[in-house]
């Protein structure tokens, strides 16, 4: 906002909100190394992804927040507190980030949150959207002021889900968010990218990790900021054999990653890894044993 003086007046000038971006950390947790790793043998992998005496290797659930104006918008949130001890349990959550510190920390509320847009819904990505009622008696939205997005074809897929993902979608975290009436979609693209969507990013669809998954692609500052999602979960999985045992559609995975990494690596583009807990953001490059890392970056060097 600018102050101006005109014939004794003073008049204020609106300037356009700039966009801002957050790193949101939802949590740590850790999974089967062999399970992130699919096919490929550990004496490669633990190399960039070292695992525990139980094979466990340490994960993030490293969130973004998407500040453009009047908007708010938090791309996934984590696994969320609600479920049982024993849930828990089996990933084994470590360290002390959370949701709540982590926007209070920059300068924000979840009732803030105008909008959440959910990449997947398997729970270590949507889980946060959903908590418990004042007397746990059923479910609520945990953003009461924000519409969630999601696709409707992704959310057939996970509201009537396939056997093999059935573990990672839980209608506890996705069932509420219809009930409650703040559920929109995205339209869906002709091809594999929707340019300029309502949220003010483009979007790559891919499906080999789960059908439809979204892969947000932000202007910034000139840059073009990539949330990756599970179709690049680590730094460890650029190489383009690397791919998770949890994926659906493993070759069809291989596939979208290698077109995404060819198109970053021809635009210089800013990988933000929601799952590598060491490293935040990474550009790629073609090199003769094809695409591999280029730089690494932390979140407050791009951002700030």
């Amino acid at each position: 906002m600018l102050k101006c003086l005109k014939n004794g007046q003073l008049f204020l000038i609106l300037q356009p909100l700039i966009m801002q971006l957050y790193p949101i950390q939802a949590g740590n947790f850790k999974l089967d190394g062999g399970a992130m790793f699919g096919v490929v043998p550990k004496s490669l992998w633990q190399r960039t992804n070292p695992a525990d005496s139980s094979n466990m290797i340490d994960l993030a659930a490293r969130c973004l927040l998407v500040e453009n104006g009047d908007r708010l918008i938090l791309i996934d949130n984590g696994m969320g507190d609600k479920q049982s001890e024993k849930f828990f349990s089996y990933y084994f959550l470590w360290g002390d980030h959370s949701l709540d510190k982590s926007l209070n920390n920059a300068g924000f509320h979840r009732d803030d949150i105008t909008d959440v847009f959910l990449t997947h819904l398997h729970f270590d990505h949507c889980g946060g959207s959903v908590q418990w009622n004042a007397n746990k008696t059923g479910y609520e939205p945990a953003f009461k002021n924000a519409r969630f997005w999601s696709n409707e074809d992704h959310w057939n897929w996970a509201t009537k889900p396939n056997k093999r993902e059935r573990a990672s979608f839980l209608k506890e975290n996705i069932l509420p968010i219809e009930e409650s009436g703040q559920l929109s979609f995205i339209p869906l693209p002709d091809g594999d990218t929707l340019l300029n969507s309502e949220l003010g990013f483009d979007l790559f669809f891919a499906n080999g990790h789960t059908d439809k998954q979204m892969v947000p692609m932000i202007k910034y500052k000139g840059k073009t900021i990539c949330f990756m999602a599970d179709l690049l979960p680590t730094a460890g999985h650029v190489p383009l054999a690397y791919v998770m045992g949890y994926d659906t559609r493993p070759l069809l995975t291989l596939d979208e990653k290698e077109r995404f990494l060819n198109m970053a690596a021809e635009h210089n583009y800013y990988l933000f890894l929601e799952h590598d807990a060491i490293n935040e953001i990474i550009t790629v490059k073609n090199t003769e044993k094809s695409v591999r890392i280029k730089d690494t970056f932390s979140c407050a060097e791009i951002f700030n």
